[in-house]
Protein backbone atom coordinates (compact mmCIF):
# COMPACT_ATOMS: atom_id res chain seq x y z
CA UNK A 1 0.00 0.00 0.00
CA UNK A 2 1.23 3.71 -0.78
CA UNK A 3 0.28 7.11 1.20
CA UNK A 4 0.12 10.43 -0.59
CA UNK A 5 -0.01 13.11 1.90
CA UNK A 6 -2.63 15.47 0.14
CA UNK A 7 -2.48 18.17 3.16
CA UNK A 8 -0.70 21.49 3.63
CA UNK A 9 1.92 21.75 7.07
CA UNK A 10 -0.04 24.08 9.55
CA UNK A 11 2.36 26.73 10.61
CA UNK A 12 2.70 29.30 12.97
CA UNK A 13 1.51 32.19 11.57
CA UNK A 14 0.50 31.06 8.26
CA UNK A 15 -2.47 32.64 6.05
CA UNK A 16 -4.80 29.97 4.82
CA UNK A 17 -7.31 32.14 3.64
CA UNK A 18 -7.72 35.59 3.34
CA UNK A 19 -8.78 38.01 6.59
CA UNK A 20 -8.16 35.17 8.99
CA UNK A 21 -6.09 35.14 11.73
CA UNK A 22 -2.77 32.34 11.33
CA UNK A 23 -2.31 29.70 13.76
CA UNK A 24 -0.84 30.85 17.00
CA UNK A 25 1.39 27.90 17.93
CA UNK A 26 3.26 27.63 20.87
CA UNK A 27 4.67 25.87 23.99
CA UNK A 28 1.36 25.29 27.13
CA UNK A 29 4.50 23.57 29.22
CA UNK A 30 8.04 23.18 27.74
CA UNK A 31 10.58 20.64 28.21
CA UNK A 32 12.77 22.49 30.32
CA UNK A 33 9.78 23.73 32.40
CA UNK A 34 8.37 20.31 32.50
CA UNK A 35 11.02 18.69 33.88
CA UNK A 36 11.12 19.84 37.70
CA UNK A 37 7.89 17.55 37.79
CA UNK A 38 9.10 14.28 36.82
CA UNK A 39 12.30 12.11 37.32
CA UNK A 40 16.17 13.79 36.56
CA UNK A 41 16.47 13.80 33.04
CA UNK A 42 12.68 13.09 32.39
CA UNK A 43 10.66 15.93 30.38
CA UNK A 44 7.61 16.46 28.17
CA UNK A 45 6.40 18.80 25.83
CA UNK A 46 2.46 20.10 25.94
CA UNK A 47 2.03 22.49 23.12
CA UNK A 48 -0.91 25.10 22.23
CA UNK A 49 -2.62 25.93 19.40
CA UNK A 50 -4.92 28.70 19.00
CA UNK A 51 -6.49 28.87 15.46
CA UNK A 52 -9.68 29.38 13.74
CA UNK A 53 -11.44 26.26 12.21
CA UNK A 54 -10.42 27.00 8.70
CA UNK A 55 -7.12 26.77 8.82
CA UNK A 56 -4.42 24.56 6.51
CA UNK A 57 -6.58 21.67 4.48
CA UNK A 58 -9.88 21.50 6.06
CA UNK A 59 -13.43 19.71 5.91
CA UNK A 60 -16.35 21.14 6.03
CA UNK A 61 -19.72 19.35 7.30
CA UNK A 62 -23.27 20.61 6.82
CA UNK A 63 -23.21 22.59 10.18
CA UNK A 64 -20.62 24.98 8.73
CA UNK A 65 -23.48 26.10 6.24
CA UNK A 66 -26.54 25.42 8.22
CA UNK A 67 -27.47 25.51 11.89
CA UNK A 68 -29.38 22.46 11.66
CA UNK A 69 -26.86 20.38 9.42
CA UNK A 70 -24.53 17.47 11.09
CA UNK A 71 -21.62 19.05 13.15
CA UNK A 72 -18.29 17.64 12.54
CA UNK A 73 -19.57 14.62 15.65
CA UNK A 74 -22.16 13.32 13.64
CA UNK A 75 -20.48 12.62 9.91
CA UNK A 76 -19.77 9.18 10.15
CA UNK A 77 -16.39 7.42 9.41
CA UNK A 78 -17.63 5.85 6.83
CA UNK A 79 -18.45 9.31 4.76
CA UNK A 80 -14.64 10.55 5.59
CA UNK A 81 -12.11 7.38 5.25
CA UNK A 82 -11.48 4.81 2.88
CA UNK A 83 -14.04 6.51 0.12
CA UNK A 84 -13.28 4.56 -3.11
CA UNK A 85 -12.33 8.14 -5.08
CA UNK A 86 -11.84 9.68 -8.29
CA UNK A 87 -9.60 12.71 -10.16
CA UNK A 88 -11.17 15.21 -12.28
CA UNK A 89 -8.46 17.64 -14.22
CA UNK A 90 -10.06 21.39 -14.21
CA UNK A 91 -9.41 24.65 -14.31
CA UNK A 92 -7.83 24.17 -17.65
CA UNK A 93 -9.77 26.45 -19.77
CA UNK A 94 -10.54 29.34 -17.14
CA UNK A 95 -11.60 30.12 -13.56
CA UNK A 96 -14.89 28.26 -14.03
CA UNK A 97 -15.21 24.52 -13.71
CA UNK A 98 -18.89 23.41 -15.00
CA UNK A 99 -20.62 19.94 -15.08
CA UNK A 100 -18.62 19.11 -18.66
CA UNK A 101 -15.28 18.58 -16.20
CA UNK A 102 -17.27 15.60 -14.55
CA UNK A 103 -19.73 14.23 -17.23
CA UNK A 104 -19.19 10.70 -18.21
CA UNK A 105 -17.02 9.75 -15.07
CA UNK A 106 -18.34 7.74 -12.46
CA UNK A 107 -19.28 9.49 -9.44
CA UNK A 108 -21.59 7.90 -7.85
CA UNK A 109 -20.14 7.07 -4.07
CA UNK A 110 -16.92 8.20 -4.90
CA UNK A 111 -14.81 11.09 -3.24
CA UNK A 112 -14.16 13.71 -6.52
CA UNK A 113 -10.99 15.44 -6.04
CA UNK A 114 -10.79 18.95 -8.26
CA UNK A 115 -7.38 19.25 -9.35
CA UNK A 116 -6.75 22.50 -10.71
CA UNK A 117 -2.88 22.78 -10.05
CA UNK A 118 -3.89 26.09 -7.36
CA UNK A 119 -1.72 24.33 -4.90
CA UNK A 120 1.57 25.42 -6.25
CA UNK A 121 0.55 28.99 -4.80
CA UNK A 122 0.55 27.85 -1.45
CA UNK A 123 1.91 30.70 0.75
CA UNK A 124 2.19 33.17 -2.04
CA UNK A 125 -0.09 36.07 -2.27
CA UNK A 126 -1.41 34.31 -5.97
CA UNK A 127 -3.12 32.02 -3.64
CA UNK A 128 -5.43 33.84 -2.50
CA UNK A 129 -7.43 35.23 -5.40
CA UNK A 130 -8.31 34.44 -8.46
CA UNK A 131 -8.76 31.06 -7.89
CA UNK A 132 -10.41 28.17 -9.62
CA UNK A 133 -14.25 27.13 -8.74
CA UNK A 134 -16.58 24.92 -9.11
CA UNK A 135 -19.91 26.68 -10.81
CA UNK A 136 -23.34 26.27 -9.42
CA UNK A 137 -24.15 23.71 -11.67
CA UNK A 138 -21.52 21.48 -11.24
CA UNK A 139 -22.18 21.44 -7.45
CA UNK A 140 -26.10 20.02 -8.54
CA UNK A 141 -24.53 17.55 -11.08
CA UNK A 142 -22.18 15.86 -8.37
CA UNK A 143 -25.24 15.78 -6.33
CA UNK A 144 -27.53 14.29 -8.73
CA UNK A 145 -24.84 12.27 -9.32
CA UNK A 146 -24.41 10.99 -6.16
CA UNK A 147 -20.74 11.72 -4.99
CA UNK A 148 -20.24 11.19 -1.25
CA UNK A 149 -17.49 13.90 -1.00
CA UNK A 150 -16.26 16.68 -3.43
CA UNK A 151 -12.58 18.11 -2.66
CA UNK A 152 -10.63 20.62 -4.25
CA UNK A 153 -6.80 22.02 -4.48
CA UNK A 154 -7.85 25.70 -4.43
CA UNK A 155 -8.28 28.35 -1.92
CA UNK A 156 -12.07 28.13 -2.45
CA UNK A 157 -14.75 25.17 -3.79
CA UNK A 158 -16.61 28.59 -4.80
CA UNK A 159 -16.30 31.83 -6.36
CA UNK A 160 -15.26 34.14 -3.28
CA UNK A 161 -16.58 37.02 -5.35
CA UNK A 162 -19.99 35.48 -5.18
CA UNK A 163 -21.51 35.87 -1.64
CA UNK A 164 -24.42 33.17 -2.24
CA UNK A 165 -21.74 30.45 -1.89
CA UNK A 166 -24.03 28.24 -4.38
CA UNK A 167 -21.46 25.44 -4.00
CA UNK A 168 -20.81 25.42 -0.52
CA UNK A 169 -24.87 25.83 0.09
CA UNK A 170 -25.49 23.10 -2.44
CA UNK A 171 -23.43 20.63 -1.58
CA UNK A 172 -23.73 19.94 2.08
CA UNK A 173 -27.72 21.05 1.57
CA UNK A 174 -26.95 17.39 0.20
CA UNK A 175 -24.78 16.40 3.60
CA UNK A 176 -21.64 16.13 0.82
CA UNK A 177 -18.66 17.06 2.76
CA UNK A 178 -16.11 19.79 1.23
CA UNK A 179 -12.56 19.47 1.25
CA UNK A 180 -10.45 22.27 0.46
CA UNK A 181 -7.02 23.33 0.31
CA UNK A 182 -5.66 20.16 -1.02
CA UNK A 183 -2.48 19.65 -2.68
CA UNK A 184 -0.30 17.15 -4.67
CA UNK A 185 -2.83 15.41 -6.80
CA UNK A 186 -1.02 15.12 -9.38
CA UNK A 187 0.64 12.08 -7.97
CA UNK A 188 -2.63 10.29 -7.88
CA UNK A 189 -3.94 8.26 -11.01
CA UNK A 190 -7.09 9.31 -12.11
CA UNK A 191 -9.22 6.60 -10.60
CA UNK A 192 -8.12 3.26 -8.80
CA UNK A 193 -7.67 4.32 -5.39
CA UNK A 194 -8.92 5.65 -2.19
CA UNK A 195 -9.43 8.93 -0.32
CA UNK A 196 -9.35 9.98 3.66
CA UNK A 197 -9.91 13.47 5.58
CA UNK A 198 -10.89 12.58 8.99
CA UNK A 199 -11.19 15.77 11.26
CA UNK A 200 -11.42 15.87 15.36
CA UNK A 201 -15.16 14.42 16.34
CA UNK A 202 -15.75 17.99 17.80
CA UNK A 203 -19.69 18.89 18.91
CA UNK A 204 -20.71 21.67 17.88
CA UNK A 205 -17.93 22.61 15.03
CA UNK A 206 -18.90 22.64 11.25
CA UNK A 207 -15.07 22.93 9.95
CA UNK A 208 -11.58 21.63 10.97
CA UNK A 209 -8.30 20.69 9.65
CA UNK A 210 -7.74 16.99 8.53
CA UNK A 211 -4.81 14.72 7.59
CA UNK A 212 -6.23 14.28 3.93
CA UNK A 213 -4.58 11.22 2.30
CA UNK A 214 -4.94 8.86 -1.01
CA UNK A 215 -3.97 5.30 -0.69
CA UNK A 216 -3.19 3.30 -3.61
Amino acid sequence: MTFVDLSHTIEHGMTTYPGLPGPLICDFLSREASRGRYAPGVGFQIGRIDMVANTGTYLDSPFHRYADGKDLSALPLGSLAGLEAVVIRGGTTGRAIDRAAFAGRPIGGKAVLVRTGWDVHWRTPAYLEGNPYLTADAAAYLVAEGAALVGIDSLNIDDINDLERPVHSTLLAAEIPIVEHLCHLGQLPDAGFRFSAVPPKVAGFGTFPVRAFATL
